[in-house]
């Protein structure tokens, strides 16, 4: 049984629950223990604080984990990055009060800076030639300025809004995150099997992430122009219909260009056209 190791809350337990659900695998509802053992796949779930995660991937209390990339980098443990989830993206960034001129790099030399990252921050001075104070905080990194226990912050930033709400502004972005899956290489054959298909799993609902199935009635008088539109996976599916002048055309879309795309579509003679989300992809 293949063990991976999940933030017990914050911003990603609820993406990370979400996607094991999404790729089939079903966990006992009701109270929820430290480990749980998934109904329908020889999966079982171990709930730890995020900070703990790449930690116990690296000693093997867990054989895979879903976590930040912020925190694999900040702890630095002997692991990899399986795969990137895309989900739980944000950014590591430095941050000053919003009524101060901010000249470059150099105003930090000198600076205390408060954060809960104090390995990543303490790499990025280095590479910049800049030498400061850096104080270490568990939480609640945004108020130090306002209560002058730092001069500036280097803290985890998604929409600004905290920023702004404390009356600071981000000036350095210094990593870009987001969930990954990290492991080891010293899984047995047997959990690598397991993982492998865990993977396969994943991706598939990634690979429908975005992603929208349509089906349109075509003229066959106009069915290149319509095919001349699409731009679908490979080849969009064209299956004949009762009336032999008209055929149903079948393809995926990309969301982000949908709107577009109908558009040219109705222009070029589709009707009767149905839109229909998409669950998981094989590619």
């Amino acid at each position: 049984m293949l063990r991976i190791a999940i933030q017990s809350k914050g911003r990603l337990y609820e993406e990370s629950m979400a996607l094991l659900e999404e790729a089939g695998i079903k966990l006992p509802g009701g109270k929820r223990t430290l480990l749980v053992s998934a109904r329908n796949f020889p999966v079982e779930v171990l709930f730890l604080r995020d900070d703990d995660i790449p930690e116990s991937v690296a000693s093997g209390v867990a054989d895979v984990g879903i976590v930040g990339l912020n925190e694999v980098l900040e702890k630095r443990c002997p692991v990899g990055v399986l795969k990137k989830l895309g989900f739980g993206r944000c950014r590591l960034s430095l941050a000053i009060p919003q009524d101060v001129d901010y000249p470059g790099l150099g105003w930090f030399s000198g600076r205390k800076i408060a954060t809960s990252y104090p390995g990543i921050l303490s790499d990025f001075l280095h590479r910049n030639g800049i030498e400061a104070d850096i104080h270490v905080i568990a939480g609640s990194v945004e108020i130090a300025p306002g209560i002058r226990l730092a001069d500036a912050i280097f803290d985890i930033v998604s929409s600004g809004s905290t920023l702004v709400s404390n009356r600071l502004k981000e000036v350095e972005q210094v990593v870009e995150s987001e969930a990954v899956l990290i492991g080891t290489d010293s899984l047995s054959d047997e959990k690598q099997e397991i993982l492998d298909e865990l993977l396969f799993r994943f991706e598939s609902v990634q690979a429908a992430d975005g992603k929208k199935y349509i089906l349109m009635n075509v003229p066959q008088t106009r069915l290149a122009d319509v095919l001349a539109v699409l731009p679908g996976i490979k080849s969009p599916t064209v299956m004949p219909l009762a009336d032999p002048a008209w055929c149903s055309v079948h393809t995926v879309l990309d969301e982000n260009r949908f709107w577009e795309i109908i558009n040219r579509l109705k222009g070029a003679g589709a009707e009767g056209i149905v839109v229909l989300d998409i669950e998981k992809m094989i590619l």
